[in-house]
């Protein structure tokens, strides 16, 4: 197979669903990538901003990553690599991180980082071998692997985690991450009626609007946002304006602040065991796009968890945060029906130019954090929205106590942020969630049905 498919080229009819190996004209496909830039940038720049790391380095690894993940995969799947939220706690309790500025022990924080990737990526060769497509009747680490339905086997780290634990954990990562914006993006009364404008704005441009400017949702209404917010602020004075001083400061290329990584026993303790999060918001990821464009991904299970691996590596070594598939762009997925692999090519290679670019940096932070935060409600309450998606797609029978339970108990663990401490190591919301739903699935299905 060719580095890079040959996609079948569509017109931009509006309603037309776009498979991920076709794509829309390159005019097009340069802006639905840009809309997927800006969906991913929020939170691939705030979890940097969180953990001590240079913003620019985490942008450039994302579209490195992805690119990784797109060879990978072959081109047959469509995801975005950006920062992964499962490593703030760990990293800021390795590292010992203050809060405010750059981290001082980041080289810590990149060793564990690294030997997280690793492990990941043992796990996606393990997975990628003992694909149950080759196997009847086998055992693979106790489980059964023989059961076969609607002519798709299943593979045994389905069988680990079914579609009643990854739409959970899929939910639980939106609605974990629903406080964020909530509570720290809007500081006065008038950023939350900002946040309101905002995503009314996203709304509007989602249900009215037709054509290519309804498949940009996000980036319309985030740039009608903004310009309300000018108007209000720096026209009428009703808030805090915005300054474009930055954006005249910053040169238009520079090199972002590289790092390397220090290995540390302790360190990598902490924050490798993350790997098991990152499969179980991959898997989650991967199930959701198979829902979304009606494919069978499975054989590319393990492909993806080795592609992000490896892209968590590449990124550790080089200073950036450890990264996995988007849920944010694949809520943009879901609202604007196109899955076209080329559009994250694209994204990809934007990502790396912007990451040399810090006037793009300062431009972005002149985004008020009011019109961010009132976009990530919208991106976030997807994301809970795609992991409800999976459950539906897959026809998860909440009539079984089973299911009940495990689903019941993962969303109020995650949006809770139900954390649990061994020593100098805690577990947060989203960890607590993605373990214990698979631990629960595991114990309550020992009791053989009557």
């Amino acid at each position: 197979m060719a580095l890079f498919p040959e996609w079948r080229v569509k017109r931009p009819v509006p309603g037309i669903v776009v498979a991920p190996d076709e794509r829309l004209p390159w005019p097009q496909t340069f802006a639905m990538g840009v809309q997927h830039v800006i969906a991913m940038f929020g939170a691939t720049v705030l979890a940097p901003l969180l953990m001590g790391f240079d913003p620019n380095v985490a942008i450039l690894m994302s579209g490195v990553g992805t690119l990784i993940f797109f060879f990978i995969v072959q081109g047959q799947v469509p995801s975005y690599l950006g920062s992964s939220f499962a490593f703030i706690g760990v990293v800021i309790a390795a590292s010992g991180y203050a809060g405010k500025g750059p981290n001082l022990n980041l080289g810590v924080a990149l060793g564990g980082i690294i030997a997280c990737g690793v492990i990941y990526t043992l796990i996606g060769l393990l997975v990628h071998f003992t694909n149950v497509r080759h196997f009847r009747s086998s055992t693979i680490a106790g489980l059964e692997v023989d059961e076969v339905e609607q002519g798709q086997a299943v593979h045994w780290i389905e069988r680990l985690m079914p579609p009643v634990v990854t739409g959970s954990v899929v939910a639980v990562i939106g609605l974990n991450l629903a406080g964020v914006p909530i509570k720290n993006m809007a500081p006065t009364s008038f950023d939350a009626w900002m946040q309101a404008i905002t995503f009314v704005s996203v709304g509007l441009v989602a249900v009215y609007t037709r054509g290519m400017t309804q498949r940009l949702l996000i980036l319309v209404g985030l740039i009608a946002a903004s310009v309300v917010y000018a108007v209000l602020t720096n026209g009428l004075g009703l808030g805090k304006p915005i300054d474009f001083s930055a954006i005249a400061a910053a040169p238009l290329i520079g090199l972002p602040k590289f790092a390397a990584p220090v290995f540390s026993g302790e360190a990598m303790l902490l924050i490798a065991p993350v790997a098991l999060i990152l499969v179980a918001e991959n898997l989650g990821h991967i199930k959701a796009v198979s829902a979304m464009t009606g494919r069978d991904l499975n054989p590319m299970l393990g492909r993806a968890f080795i592609g992000d691996g490896v892209a968590t590596v590449v990124s550790g070594a080089s200073g950036g945060t450890g990264v996995t598939t988007y849920a944010e762009n694949i809520g943009v997925m879901a609202a604007t029906k196109i899955y076209s692999t080329a559009m994250f090519v694209v994204a990809a290679l934007i990502a790396i130019v912007l990451g040399f670019s810090p006037k793009f940096g300062a431009l972005i932070q002149t985004i008020p954090l009011a019109v961010m935060g009132g976009v990530s409600i919208v991106v976030f309450g997807l994301i809970a929205v795609a992991g409800a998606k999976i459950w539906v797609d897959n026809q998860v029978d909440f009539s079984d106590n089973r299911n009940l339970i495990v689903a019941a108990v993962t969303l109020i663990l995650g949006t809770g942020d139900f954390t649990l401490k061994f020593g100098s190591w805690s577990l947060g919301g989203i960890g607590t969630a993605t373990f214990g739903a698979i631990a629960l699935w595991a114990l309550l299905g020992r009791r053989k049905p009557t």
